[in-house]
C-alpha cells in the first residue's frame, strides 16, 4: 500500500492511493493534464486507474473531473448527495452516468485487493465523505474538508498506518488576514476546515506505536504556510495527552503544486 498526493490545498486536490494491483484516485480537482503529469512521475497513466473516490463537489476537488472521466471513461464512487451535485455542476461538461458508483459511509466496499471505507465528515457540501483504503492488515486514511472531528471519527480512524489529515489554517492568520468575514465564519465553523492545532489534537487521538506517517494537507495558500502548519502540528503533539512526541514519527507537508514522496504503509 502506497500513498501519494499530486496536489493539496485550497487551488486544488488529487491523491492517489494504491496496492502492486489496484490504483485510485481521491478526488480530480486540478486539470487532467497535471493529473497525468503527476501519475506519470509514479511511473503510471491516468487510464490505469481503477478508480476515482471523490470527497465532495466542490471545484476544488472535482473540476478535472469531466476531462478525465470522458477520456479515460474511470468509474466514479461517491455518495448519492455528492454524485447529485457533481451531476449538477454544468462545468465539467456531460459525464456517462453509467460511470458513476454510488457509494454509503460506514459501508465498506471493495475494488481489486482493497477495501475502501467511506466515513462521513463534516463540510459544507451535500453528503461528503473521507477515505480509509486498506489491504489486509494496512489502512490509509485521506482525510481533508473537515469542519470539526467528534468520537465518531476519532473511532472510524483507529489503527491506521498513514494518514493525508487537513491542516487547512492557523487561526490567528485568518482572523486577521483579508477575507471578508463570512468566509472566515465559514472556515471556522463546524462544516469548514481544521485548524492547524486541530489537527494535531485530533492526531493525538489517532497515534499508536505502529503508525508509521502523516502526511498534512489542504493548506491554505493565504491563512497558513508549511512551517507553520508542520510546527503547530508538533507542539499538539508533545502537549497532549499521549506518550508521543512530535519527532516520534515523520511528518511530511503536502504541497500545492508538486506530489510528494511515496509514502509507504
Amino acid at each position: 500500500m502506497r500513498l501519494c498526493s499530486i496536489a493539496s490545498g485550497s487551488s486544488g486536490n488529487c491523491i492517489y492511493v494504491g496496492s502492486q494491483k489496484t490504483h485510485l484516485l481521491i478526488d480530480a480537482g486540478i486539470s487532467g493534464k497535471r493529473i497525468e503529469a503527476g501519475l506519470n512521475e509514479l511511473g503510471m497513466k491516468t487510464s490505469e486507474m481503477d478508480g476515482i473516490l471523490i470527497t465532495h463537489e466542490h471545484s476544488d476537488h472535482i473540476c478535472g473531473l469531466g476531462v478525465v472521466a470522458r477520456k479515460c471513461g474511470i468509474p466514479i464512487y461517491a455518495t448519492p448527495g455528492t454524485i447529485e451535485a457533481i451531476q449538477k455542476a454544468k462545468s465539467l461538461g456531460s459525464i456517462d452516468k453509467d460511470l458513476f458508483c454510488e457509494i454509503e459511509p460506514d459501508r465498506d466496499f471493495t475494488l481489486g485487493d482493497v477495501t475502501i471505507s467511506p466515513v462521513a465528515i463534516s463540510h459544507d457540501a451535500a453528503q461528503p465523505a473521507a477515505y480509509i483504503v486498506g489491504q489486509g492488515e494496512k489502512s490509509i486514511g485521506v482525510i481533508t474538508d473537515l469542519g470539526k472531528y467528534d468520537q465518531y471519527i476519532i473511532d472510524r480512524l483507529q489503527g491506521l498506518d498513514v494518514l493525508l489529515l487537513e491542516a487547512n489554517h492557523d487561526i490567528h492568520m485568518l482572523e486577521v488576514g483579508n477575507y471578508p468575514y463570512y468566509l472566515k465564519q465559514r472556515i471556522l465553523g463546524d462544516r469548514g476546515h481544521l485548524s492547524n492545532e486541530l489537527s494535531g489534537r485530533l492526531l493525538c487521538h489517532l497515534l499508536h506505536d505502529k503508525f508509521k506517517t502523516v502526511l498534512l494537507g489542504h493548506l491554505s495558500k493565504e491563512n497558513n504556510y508549511e512551517k507553520l502548519a508542520y510546527e503547530t502540528v508538533r507542539l499538539e503533539i508533545a502537549m497532549g495527552d499521549n506518550p508521543y512526541k512530535g519527532d516520534d514519527f515523520p511528518i511530511y507537508v503536502a504541497k500545492r503544486d508538486v506530489i510528494s514522496q511515496i509514502i509507504e504503509a
